[in-house]
C-alpha cells in the first residue's frame, strides 16, 4: 500500500516519503496484504524508520538471519568500480545469498600469493513482503575499497568469509583479476551501453564485451530493471528486488575483471528505499565520491583514464518526461558539470572528454525520443567546452547523430567519417539496446552495409509543457536491434591528432557503425 496513484502523480519522490511517514507508524503491521512501510536508515530498508537517504555504510536491522555454515555459502555477483583515481583506487563488490561471518578480500601480485587479507564492509538491504513482488527478502552486499595501488599493475584477488577462503587450493578457481590505469597516456579501449536488464540478449552482449578487452565499461542507466515501471514512485507496480541477484550474476563474467561504471536512469529510482530512490543503489555500488551531492546524486562522478576524462551525470535531475527527481540537486549538478568541463579542458594530460547519462539529448525513437531538460541545461555546456562524445541510453535502439551545434547539423558525419569537436560540434550516440525489449523508429534503419539515408525524420522532444513535435536532419545512423558501443582511444604526441575510434557492434558481432573523433593532443 503506497501513495495513491493520482496523488503520487503530483508529488516528488521526497514528498511521497513525507506522506508515508505521516501515514504509517511503527505499529503498522502486515495484515491482509498490507505492508509495513519505511525507508533507508544507513542503507538498510527498515520498516517504520524515519525516511532519509542512504549516505553511509548499511547496517542490518532486518529480521535476524539464521546462522549458516560459511563453508556452504559461495560469493557471487562480483563487480568492480574505479575509485576517484583509477591509477591507484578500485572497489571490489560482491553478494552472498545469506548472512556470513567476517567477510574479507585477499589480494596479491600472483594467484598463488594472496597473503594480504582485508576486512570487507557489509551493506544489508531488507525489502519486506508487500513491496511490489519482492516477498520478504534480505540482500547482503559486500565491498572492499582498495587504495594505494600501483598504476598499470595487474592484481589478483579472491573474496570470502569465515568458512570460505579463496586461498585454499580447491577454491583458486574463484580468484579474479583487475588492472589499474596506467600512469601515462597509452592506447586503450572501453565499451558502453544502456538498458540491459536480465535476459538472453543482455547475456549475449556481455559475452561480446569481454572479447573487446575493455579497460572499463560504462552503463548509461536502467541497469537491472527491478522496477519495471520506471516512474520512480512507490505506486510503481512489479518491483522485485531479487532481480538484482540475477543481474549481478549475469554480468559477473565481465564485471569481476572490468570496472563496471553506471549512471542512473529512471528505472534505477527505487522509491521504497530513500527519498531520492537511490538507497538500494547505495547498498549495491561503491562509485567515485567526487560528485557535487553524494546524498542526492550518488551516481554523479568523474574519473580520468589515460588521456580521457569521463563524466557520469544523473539526468533524472533535469528530466521533464519522468519528473520524480526533477530539480533534486537545486542546480548544483549543472554548476558542478561546468566546473568539471572547465577543469578537464584545461588539464595538460587530458585530451578527450566523454560524458554519459541516461536520457537522450538527441534521439528519434518513437518511445522517449529527446529530453528537453538535457538540451536546455547541458547541451550548451557540451558545446562551450567542446565535449568529444556523449553517450546515452533510455531509448532501446542504436542511433548516432551527425555533428551537432546549436541544434543544427554543423557537419554531416557519414559512416567512416571524422568529427573535429574543436571546431565543429558534438556527436551524440544512443546505445540503449543492451538487452531490454526494442523500441521503434519513424524512419527506416540505416547502418553500415545497409544505408538508407533519410535527411528528414519526424520525432519529438519532451519539454516542460509536454511533447513538442519536430522534424530533424541530424539522425545519421539507426539500427533497431541489440548492440553496444566500443571506443578505441589512441593518444598522440603533443600537436598531433589523438583519436577516438567509435564503433557500434551488434549482438551478432557485426559492425553497424564506425566514425572517428579527432583532436589535437596536448
Amino acid at each position: 500500500m503506497g501513495v495513491p496513484e493520482k496523488l503520487a502523480e503530483r508529488m516528488s519522490m521526497a514528498e511521497q516519503h513525507e506522506y508515508l511517514r505521516a501515514r504509517f507508524s511503527r505499529r503498522t503491521m502486515i495484515r491482509g496484504g498490507a505492508v509495513t512501510l519505511g525507508a533507508v536508515a544507513g542503507g538498510a530498508f527498515v520498516p517504520g524508520a524515519t525516511a532519509q537517504a542512504a549516505t553511509g555504510p548499511a547496517r542490518s536491522t532486518a529480521p535476524a538471519a539464521a546462522t549458516v555454515d560459511g563453508a556452504h555459502v559461495a560469493p557471487f555477483g562480483r563487480h568492480l568500480a574505479w575509485g576517484n583515481d583509477p591509477r591507484t583506487e578500485i572497489t571490489v563488490s560482491w553478494q552472498v545469498p545469506v548472512a556470513v561471518k567476517k567477510p574479507f578480500i585477499r589480494i596479491g601480485a600472483h594467484p598463488w600469493d594472496l597473503s594480504r587479507k582485508i576486512e570487507a564492509e557489509v551493506r544489508t538491504l531488507y525489502t519486506p513482503a508487500g513491496v511490489g513482488a519482492s516477498g520478504d527478502h534480505t540482500q547482503y552486499y559486500l565491498h572492499a575499497r582498495l587504495t594505494r595501488l600501483r598504476p598499470g599493475r595487474t592484481y589478483y584477488y579472491g573474496v570470502g568469509h569465515q568458512g570460505f577462503d579463496p586461498a585454499e587450493p580447491h577454491l583458486l578457481g574463484t580468484v579474479g583479476t583487475f588492472t589499474t590505469a596506467p600512469a601515462h597516456k597509452a592506447p586503450f579501449t572501453f565499451t558502453a551501453f544502456g538498458d540491459e536488464g536480465v535476459g538472453y540478449h543482455g547475456l549475449a552482449n556481455n559475452s561480446l564485451l569481454l572479447g573487446q578487452k575493455p579497460a572499463f565499461h560504462l552503463h548509461a542507466g536502467d541497469i537491472a530493471y527491478a522496477d519495471p515501471s520506471g516512474a520512480g514512485k512507490t505506486s510503481d507496480t512489479g518491483f522485485d528486488a531479487r532481480t538484482w541477484d540475477s543481474f549481478l550474476a549475469q554480468t559477473e563474467t565481465v564485471a569481476k575483471q572490468v570496472p563496471w561504471m553506471p549512471a542512473y536512469g529512471n528505472h534505477d529510482m527505487e522509491a521504497w528505499y530513500s527519498p531520492n530512490g537511490y538507497g538500494g543503489e547505495d547498498a549495491r555500488w561503491t562509485l567515485p565520491d567526487n560528485g557535487p551531492d553524494r546524498k542526492n546524486l550518488p551516481g554523479v562522478y568523474s574519473f580520468v583514464y589515460g588521456n580521457t576524462a569521463v563524466i557520469s551525470l544523473d539526468a533524472n535531475d533535469i528530466s521533464y518526461e519522468i519528473p520524480a527527481n526533477l530539480g533534486i540537486s537545486g542546480g548544483t549538478q549543472t554548476t558542478w558539470l561546468e566546473g568539471q568541463l572547465k577543469k578537464f579542458r584545461a588539464a595538460k594530460d587530458v585530451d578527450f572528454i566523454v560524458v554519459f547519462f541516461h536520457h537522450c539529448a538527441y534521439c528519434t525513437s518513437t518511445a522517449h525520443a529527446s529530453e528537453g531538460g538535457v538540451r536546455q541545461e547541458w547541451v550548451p555546456l557540451f558545446e562551450k567546452y567542446t565535449v568529444d562524445l556523449v553517450i546515452n541510453g533510455h531509448n532501446h535502439q542504436y542511433e548516432r547523430t551527425d555533428v551537432i551545434k546549436a541544434g543544427e547539423v554543423a557537419r554531416k558525419l557519414p559512416i567512416g567519417g571524422t568529427a573535429y569537436p574543436e571546431t565543429d560540434g558534438v556527436v551524440y550516440v544512443t546505445a540503449g539496446a543492451a538487452g531490454r525489449s526494442l523500441y521503434a523508429f519513424t524512419a527506416p534503419d540505416t547502418y553500415e552495409g545497409h544505408e538508407h539515408q533519410t535527411d528528414s525524420v519526424a520525432s519529438f522532444v519532451n519539454t516542460e509543457d509536454g511533447k513538442v513535435h519536430e522534424t530533424v536532419g541530424w539522425s545519421r545512423v539507426r539500427y533497431l536491434d541489440y548492440s553496444f558501443l566500443r571506443v578505441d582511444v589512441s593518444p598522440a604526441p603533443r600537436g598531433r591528432q589523438a583519436t577516438l575510434k567509435v564503433s557500434g557492434i551488434a549482438e551478432t558481432g557485426d559492425r553497424i557503425d564506425h566514425f572517428t573523433v579527432s583532436r589535437t593532443a596536448k
